[in-house]
C-alpha cells in the first residue's frame, strides 16, 4: 500500500498497525440556548467532512473501526466521510468528547487489539496534542489540526506509546 506523506512524496507501508485521527469538521456557532455538544455542521464543514472522505478513500485509508465522539458535528463529520469510505465499524465514545491525550491514549488501549487500522473521530486540543505525543513524545509539540483535517499515524512495535509513532500522513481540507 503507498500513503500519501506531505503533499507529493509516498513510501511503501508496512504491517505496522494504523491510527488515524480525524477532527470534526467546521461547525455552526452555538444558538444563545443550546449546549457545545449539539452544534451542528456548518455547510462549509459538510464540503470539508466530505473532501475529507474523498481524500481516505482515494489514499485506501479505510478504518476497520471508527470511534467517535457523541458530539453532533463529529457524528455528522464521520456521515459525511463514511458515503465516500462505505460503512465500517463504529462506536460513540462519550470520553472522546473534551479529552485529554491521556484520556485517549487510555481508551486506545482498550481498543488497542480490536483493528489493524483504527478512526478517531474528535476535537481539539485533545486530537493534535495526541497527534503530537504518539509522535514526538511531547503534548506541547503540537502544530494544529484545522476543522476536518485528517493525521495518519503507523505505530511501531511499542504500539501506542510516546514518541512510538511515524507521522504517515497530515492532509486538510
Amino acid at each position: 500500500m503507498r500513503v500519501r506523506r506531505g503533499f507529493d512524496s509516498y513510501e511503501t507501508a508496512s504491517a505496522m498497525r494504523t491510527l488515524i485521527l480525524l477532527r470534526h469538521a467546521h461547525a455552526q456557532p452555538a444558538s444563545a440556548e443550546q449546549s457545545d455538544i449539539d452544534r451542528a455542521l456548518s455547510a462549509e464543514g459538510l464540503a470539508e467532512a466530505e473532501a475529507a472522505g474523498r481524500w481516505l478513500a482515494e489514499q485506501r485509508l479505510i478504518p476497520d473501526r471508527v470511534l467517535c465522539s457523541p458530539a453532533r458535528r463529529t457524528r455528522e463529520t464521520l456521515e459525511a466521510v463514511l458515503r465516500s469510505v462505505g460503512y465500517v465499524e463504529q462506536r460513540l465514545v462519550d470520553g472522546i468528547y473534551e479529552a485529554s491525550p491521556g484520556d485517549l491514549i487510555s481508551l486506545l488501549l482498550e481498543e488497542d487489539a480490536q483493528a489493524e487500522r483504527l478512526m478517531v473521530v474528535g476535537h481539539n486540543p485533545g486530537l493534535e496534542r495526541l497527534a503530537a505525543l504518539l509522535h514526538s513524545g511531547q503534548s506541547g509539540d503540537y502544530r494544529g489540526m484545522p476543522p476536518g483535517s485528517v493525521v495518519v499515524l503507523h505505530l511501531g512495535e511499542m504500539g501506542i506509546e510516546p514518541a512510538g509513532a511515524k507521522l504517515a500522513a497530515f492532509w486538510w481540507p
